[in-house]
């Protein structure tokens, strides 16, 4: 018997879910008090921003293939 993959066919870009869950972890951090809780929600939110710039960078015109 052979497995399916589930696939699921995303209606937004990965660019917009990226930044959309930064902003979801920044506001649940902000709603805590100072700890090592908070940091590592604030650590994934920027780690999601840097993610988000990431596709832009990657679909930039000034990146050229290699030779």
């Amino acid at each position: 018997m052979t497995q399916h993959r589930r696939r699921v066919k995303q209606d937004r870009p990965l660019k917009e879910r990226m930044a959309a869950q930064a902003a979801k972890l920044k506001e649940r951090a902000n709603q805590l008090p100072a700890g090592a809780e908070r940091e590592s929600l604030l650590k994934r939110a920027r780690i999601a921003e840097i993610g988000a710039h990431l596709v832009d960078w990657v679909k930039s015109p000034g990146l050229q293939p290699p030779k």
